[in-house]
């Protein structure tokens, strides 16, 4: 975030806030904010100072961590868990609401936009005379690329033990 470069509406939104927080605007948050905002992945604090590092090795992991927490207070991050212990950021501003399919065996994120489940939340909501502030969907389960995956390894497995059974081998000797 160059003074010649016009600021970004994020970026602009950014530094209201760290204004408003009475907090120094540096080049290392800068490049912090850019780098988070070139990354359209669900991303831990890990790993987004493994590619802040790479453009800025003097950047340490803690100014990572504070900026994070900076950025969900800024509304440009949300913190989103995904049932592997760790906090994972994705962008919050001017972002549509989704909702998460975590797949148990590879970790791979599915995000999607339900209208009907969106209908049955404001329905519950509703009938329980319930005021909802926000709401988070997150399943998990196997994805078709793993599930085809055990397919063929269950597959192989059977095709081996068949191989290694005595049945198999008496009936392949010959009388």
């Amino acid at each position: 975030m160059t003074t010649a470069e016009p600021l970004s509406e994020e970026q602009e939104v950014f530094l209201k806030h760290i204004q408003k927080k009475g907090l120094k605007r540096t080049s290392q948050r800068e490049l912090i904010l850019d780098v988070f905002l070139r990354t359209e992945q669900h991303l831990s604090n890990e790993d987004l100072y493994q590619l802040v590092k790479k453009e800025d090795p003097t950047v340490g992991q803690t100014t990572v961590y504070r900026t994070l927490k900076i950025l969900t207070a800024a509304g440009l991050a949300r913190e989103v868990r995904f049932g592997d212990g760790r906090t994972h950021y994705e962008h919050n501003y001017k972002h549509q609401h989704h909702d998460h399919m975590i797949c148990s065996e590879c970790g791979k994120i599915i995000e999607f936009f339900s209208a009907e489940l969106e209908a049955i939340q404001d329905q519950m909501a509703a009938k329980h005379d319930f005021e909802i502030t926000q709401h988070l969907l997150r399943m998990i389960g196997i994805c078709s690329e793993c599930r085809h995956e055990q397919r063929h390894d269950a597959a192989d497995d059977e095709a081996a033990s068949s191989q290694n059974s005595p049945r198999a081998a008496n009936s392949t000797a010959s009388p």
